[in-house]
């Protein structure tokens, strides 16, 4: 895998064109994710090696990606914990035991890798399957973003119960902060063991943070958690919500790349990262809804700004929403693997003299 396309660029090694993967793209924009995710539980799919291999599996043999990522969910390190964790059709994930008072994080257990030992197993069937034909991300869910599931009990708008407890009760939000993070690493450091060539660390909540608490209560424990992993060879990916904002910083982390949101131009967030630092990102997912001419246009666009820069990813700036449809995600994998564009073959190619 070292010699992939996704590896070399996540490690800022020049390639012949930018790898394409999406954030959930094993996801249900997919017809044939929904002949599975009608038989079984969204954490019967999780936690069954087959059906998340099954599932993995969907983008690599309909899309043709670049690069496969396991099939499971940021929550599962809440639900080794001790969370009671359940997932409802259009309301989400729930806890049903919040964590919101001392007492409630001194149950939290981090002795809990045997709960997940399911997911090693999902990815060694997974990298049976792929055969060294394409990397497989593996990922972890951030300590900030698993904690406001823990606290809230589940999805919010506001966060306000999460941030009741950093402004009023810091101590105890660094200690399930630091807890969550524990787990975390070993949890990545699992599935290294197990087989992917690479991991993501999502914090999908980080934009509701205010710089201070977001170098306080999220960063420096991403950076402990990858300073604690067994990374030779395998690049870590850093993505949060907010990240054309917290970008420079992420990079104190030392990920291999950062992945950017839509909120910023490209080339002129990875000029301000440190070299050796490469870049995931960073189309708008809102684009895949557009007419293909549109969508051809902006992947070109992002494509041509980035010309001559190692180290890029092509990547959305967050994941696929479940109603674009399946035929523009396909014909946008297909476009970006044409690039650079060829002229028309036994054209005449004009040259103007001056």
């Amino acid at each position: 895998m070292r010699d992939s396309l996704m590896i070399k660029a996540a490690f800022s090694e020049p390639t012949e064109r930018p790898p394409v993967w999406m954030m959930r793209q094993a996801g249900r924009f997919m017809p044939q994710y929904w002949e599975i995710k009608n038989k079984y539980s969204f954490l019967e799919m999780c936690k069954t090696p087959e059906i998340a291999a099954d599932v993995t599996m969907l983008p690599v043999d309909l899309l043709d990606i670049d690069a496969a990522i396991l099939f499971s969910d940021i929550l599962v390190t809440g639900e080794a914990m001790g969370g009671e964790l359940s997932f409802t059709q259009n309301i989400g994930p729930k806890f049903a035991n919040p964590v919101r008072t001392q007492k409630d994080i001194d149950n939290l257990n981090t002795d809990c890798l045997g709960e997940l030992q399911y997911v090693a197993d999902a990815i060694k069937v997974i990298q049976q399957r792929l055969n060294g034909s394409i990397p497989l991300i593996g990922f972890a869910g951030a300590p900030f973003t698993v904690m406001s599931y823990l606290v809230e009990g589940g999805s919010s708008k506001d966060f306000k119960l999460t941030k009741l407890m950093l402004h009023n009760e810091p101590e105890m939000a660094h200690q399930l902060l630091s807890k969550i993070a524990t787990v975390t690493a070993d949890y990545l450091n699992l599935q290294i063991a197990a087989g992917v060539n690479a991991v993501q660390i999502f914090d999908s909540w980080a934009q509701a943070l205010a710089w201070d608490d977001y170098k306080e209560f999220s960063h420096r424990y991403i950076a402990e958690i990858i300073s604690k992993l067994n990374r030779k060879d395998i690049p870590v990916i850093s993505f949060c919500k907010g990240s054309s904002v917290f970008a420079p910083l992420m990079a104190e982390a030392k990920p291999d790349v950062i992945s950017i949101d839509w909120n910023v131009d490209l080339l002129d967030i990875k000029k301000r990262l440190p070299q050796g630092v490469a870049v995931q990102g960073n189309l708008d997912p809102h684009i895949l809804y557009a007419d293909k001419k549109v969508i051809k246009e902006r992947i070109y666009r992002l494509f041509d700004r980035m010309k001559g820069e190692n180290g890029f990813i092509f990547n959305l700036g967050h994941g696929i929403m479940p109603d674009i449809p399946f035929d523009n995600v396909k014909y946008a994998v297909e476009i970006i693997k044409q690039y650079p564009p060829q002229p028309p073959k036994g054209g005449i190619i004009a040259v103007g003299l001056s």
